[in-house]
């Protein structure tokens, strides 16, 4: 999710149906209101509009926007494996998995208790973000017992939960078979049919789940679920190298989409070679009118577009590409690399600022205005930004978007893209964000603060 830190010079249209827009500048023209944004003009009825001010720093519906964490198909599964008795204990010491004792366990030859044992170092290490390692201890707990459903459906969260929503199918699919009473099962495999393109599946699976157990997250995936299936129900699909493409017939020409498809592309090879590590699955994109995205998302009316697993993008006024859109574009996909390199555990203001640093987005005279926040102490302590931005106002969603990039900036100028890229691999196995900083950086929150305020006093003054 991008959000554009307004200059104190911008021009604020507020529409009558809520949205607001962000211009640099505004002019009348017969019945019609213009504005220019960029090196880009767009014009609207002045029916639409209720007023406009001049100057000041409100929200701005940029068309761009994020996946931020909380938005992400992440799910924890609730039932654990029975007769466990004290082994928890025996497995995990002092705050960590003992392989010693496991290695103990699993030479008893007993293929149900090194199954169990082997779980509880898995769940350990799932529930404490270390992904790669409780991988091996469910692939582990799995060769001892294929078919445990508990097994199999943490797998499939685990799988989901780092990008690879086709494997997580597979595993799923076996534990509903295996326990078709089990409501995480039907969870996860819903989650994995959402990520996979499967929306009318994922909306079946989501309904047994809560038949079977009531549960307030998957309610609210199943609701978001059923709202894009109503609207996208006559959309057309396209298909790319790594792209799949969702869009309604009459909204877009064929070489409009063409256009949106090679962009994407090209900035696929681009993230590729300065992030690596690539997202495993094909990336859904859907194009919507602007009601439609809302209709959808239920998103704040400052948001342009998300990146919550698919890439929505409202593309209503335009027919062919702009250079903000070329933005929005790589900015969205950039998250896609981001989420897939931090195993979804990257805080907003990191994925935001590495987002917009990649579309590529600098400060310019916006520096001068934030250097100012930084010496007044009013700016936005980097741990309050650890959350997702949607809580915020738009205005304080602004300065949360800014001091990201302000933040990456000084980070990239400073030290490096490979630190950047160490940080979110730190993070993708299970590190704090804190963590992740002092080893790369040596720097916790507050030493990255300091050192943002003196980067910005030097570069744009006071």
């Amino acid at each position: 999710m991008t959000f554009a830190f307004a200059a104190a010079s911008a021009d604020t249209i507020h529409l009558k149906n809520g949205r607001i827009i962000l211009a640099d500048h505004v002019r009348e023209n017969g019945n019609r209101c213009e504005y220019d944004i960029g090196e880009d003009t767009y014009a609207i009825p002045k029916s639409s509009v209720e007023r406009i001010e001049a100057g000041g720093m409100p929200p701005v519906a940029s068309p761009s926007s994020n996946k931020t964490s909380s938005d992400l198909p992440v799910f924890t599964p609730i039932d654990g494996l029975k007769d466990e008795g004290d082994l928890p204990k025996t497995i995990v010491r002092d705050g960590k998995v003992d392989p010693d004792a496991l290695s103990r366990l699993e030479g008893k030859g007993n293929a149900e208790l090194s199954a169990t044992a082997n779980f509880i170092a898995a769940k350990f290490e799932f529930d404490h973000g270390n992904l790669d390692q409780a991988r091996r201890y469910f692939d582990s707990a799995l060769r001892f017992e294929p078919q445990n459903a508990t097994v199999l459906t943490y797998y499939a969260a685990l799988l989901v939960r780092t990008g690879d929503a086709s494997r997580a199918l597979t595993y799923a699919r076996l534990a509903t078979q295996a326990s078709p009473s089990s409501a995480d099962a039907f969870a996860v495999l819903g989650y994995a049919q959402q990520a996979s393109d499967r929306t009318k599946d994922a909306i079946a699976s989501w309904k047994r789940s809560l038949e079977l157990r009531p549960d307030p997250a998957v309610q609210k995936f199943l609701a978001k679920a059923e709202r894009e299936q109503n609207v996208e129900a006559a959309f057309s699909q396209r298909e790319t190298g790594h792209f799949i493409l969702h869009y309604e017939g009459k909204q877009s020409s064929e070489i409009f989409r063409e256009q949106i498809l090679a962009a994407l592309e090209s900035d696929y090879d681009d993230l590729y070679r300065t992030l690596g590590t690539p997202p495993r699955d094909n990336i859904l994109v859907t194009l919507y009118t602007e009601q439609a995205f809302f209709d959808v998302t239920r998103a704040p009316s400052w948001i342009g577009a998300i990146n919550d697993g698919k890439l929505r993008i409202p593309i209503s006024g335009l027919n062919s590409m702009t250079s903000e859109l070329a933005r929005v574009l790589k900015h969205e996909l950039a998250h896609s690399f981001i989420n897939q390199i931090s195993s979804g555990r990257c805080p907003p203001w990191l994925n935001e600022g590495i987002a917009q640093l990649l579309e590529p987005r600098s400060l310019g005279g916006d520096g001068l205005h934030l250097s100012r926040l930084f010496k007044a102490g009013r700016d936005i302590p980097f741990n309050e930004l650890e959350g997702s931005f949607l809580r915020f106002s738009g205005a304080k969603a602004s300065v949360a978007y800014a001091e990201s990039l302000a933040a990456v900036s000084y980070i990239n100028d400073s030290y490096g893209m490979g630190d950047l890229q160490t940080i979110l691999q730190r993070l993708g196995q299970g590190s704090s964000t804190e963590s992740a900083l002092r080893a790369t950086l040596h720097s916790d929150y507050g030493q990255l603060e300091s050192e943002v305020a003196k980067y910005l006093s030097g570069k744009y003054g006071q």
